[in-house]
């Protein structure tokens, strides 16, 4: 009955949440490019892989159509040691169809079986910092029972998401939510609370994942307001664990 709000999910009104960027280009990321000749294939073990960190950037709001490419490469590569796995850092841009620059998202992977092989392990971005003082407020928001079987409709069908025995095997008890299912909760957390849900406020979102967070599991995103800065992370208060970390958006000025 939040007319304001629902504007995000019916067409009368539209509006988009800045997050939804790093959704609408997951397919393209997901393809793997062909290897070229002289060069031996090189995929992480995605059973093991975890989103580390994401950022998106958006150079003006994302309009609600259009038409757009996007171009992806590999950033970074860094080496945690044999038995720590590796991080990869990944960068996709957004043009328009004039080749107006939209949006950069740039995103890391923990790729927990993946270490040794012989990277930098140095000369990765400083995480945020974040304010000592107690949170200026807290939003609290409900993820649905099936929340990872309704999320991955967006086109990520990752089983570590819905099926248990992939997640066993990937050392969870049970099906965990998308990272960027979670990255999307904490933007609407901003909207909610600061920005009474105008999109066109953000200038860009970035984030830490730090824990799993599990389909029913009630999110607390706590913020911190300074000037154009929004700093936050959440966290499940019945699990006693925070999920995101060092998370920063920028407001328009």
């Amino acid at each position: 009955m939040n007319e304001t709000e629902l504007a995000f999910v019916y067409e009368k009104a539209l509006k988009v949440v800045p997050t939804a960027a790093t959704v609408l280009a997951g397919r393209a990321m997901a393809e793997p490019l062909p290897t070229p000749p002289g060069h031996r294939p090189s995929l992480p073990n995605y059973l093991m892989l975890v989103h580390g960190e994401q950022k998106v950037e958006l150079h003006r709001p994302l309009p609600t159509s259009g038409t757009f490419t996007t171009e992806n490469r590999t950033i970074g590569a860094y080496d945690k040691g044999a038995d720590k796995g590796a991080v990869l850092v990944n960068q996709t841009t957004w043009k328009d169809a004039t080749g107006a620059l939209v949006a950069t998202l740039t995103g890391s992977s923990f790729c927990r079986a993946d270490g040794g092989f012989g990277g930098p392990s140095d000369g990765q971005p400083e995480p945020h910092p974040m304010p000592t003082r107690k949170p200026d407020l807290s939003v609290d928001i409900a993820t649905r029972e099936d929340q990872a079987l309704l999320y991955r409709l967006n086109g990520d069908r990752n089983p570590l998401h819905s099926d248990p025995e992939s997640a066993r095997r990937s050392g969870f008890a049970r099906p965990i939510l998308h990272g960027l299912c979670t990255y999307g909760i904490t933007c609407r957390a901003v909207l909610q609370a600061i920005t009474g849900f105008d999109p066109d406020q953000i200038l860009s979102h970035q984030a830490r994942f730090s824990a799993p967070v599990f389909p029913g599991d009630v999110i607390t995103v706590d913020l911190w307001k300074d000037g154009r800065d929004i700093s936050f992370e959440a966290r499940v208060a019945a699990r006693g664990v925070t999920v995101i970390k060092n998370g920063l958006t920028v407001l328009r000025s």
